[in-house]
């Protein structure tokens, strides 16, 4: 997992102790960032390397093979531990306060109660959370069962609305609603999600 030390809401330091304690359960961490005052403390968290900005080619290179190499001693792909990982975080009886999944090669964390609403596109579920929108190529009905039932809601068979989002209901015609989201989004409520 390559993570920069400054990230919007998790700096790389969080997402490292989000994922736990355990070297065992970690997968393997390259920080690359244009600070070098955080390498001592990268170390710390037992990242492999440190790639301090602007590098080059050969340098990528280089940690690249030292990525590959820690892999093959450990017996692993080079996803299989990061897979593990999130299905063990999707796996917890109860249910936690964010959605983890991964985005182009990423893994995103989503407060659930910064959701907005989640619509089904194709193969993948897209999640509005204020400004922000990220696609998971993952079911709705699987986000839906990791989401708490007294704040979100299955409004059709299309989407899902945070219950605290919601400005208004409009009637429309035979017993369907619009939904009014406080953001100015416009849902359909079907009366019959089946």
């Amino acid at each position: 997992m390559f993570l920069d030390v400054q990230m919007p809401r998790l700096n790389g330091f969080d997402v490292c102790s989000a994922l736990g304690e355990s070297t065992a359960r970690l997968p393997i961490v390259v920080f690359v960032t244009a600070y070098d005052q955080y390498a001592l403390q990268a170390f710390d968290v037992h990242a492999l390397d440190y790639l301090l900005k602007p590098f080059d080619r050969e340098r990528f290179q280089k940690t690249l093979g030292r990525v590959r190499e820690q892999l093959s001693q450990r017996g692993e792909s080079s996803g299989s531990d990061l897979a593990a990982l999130l299905a063990d975080l999707r796996s917890n009886t109860h249910r936690p306060d964010r959605l983890v999944f991964k985005e182009n090669g990423r893994v995103i964390f989503v407060r659930a109660d910064s959701i907005d609403w989640l619509e089904a596109d194709g193969n993948y579920v897209k999640i509005h959370a204020g400004s922000d929108s990220h696609y998971v190529r993952e079911t709705l009905a699987n986000l839906e069962a990791q989401l708490p039932p007294e704040k979100f809601m299955r409004i059709s068979r299309s989407a899902i609305v945070n219950l605290d989002r919601i400005r208004e209901l409009q009637p429309m015609f035979y017993g369907d609603y619009s939904v009014l989201l406080q953001n100015g989004a416009k849902l359909s409520m079907s009366r019959n999600l089946s």
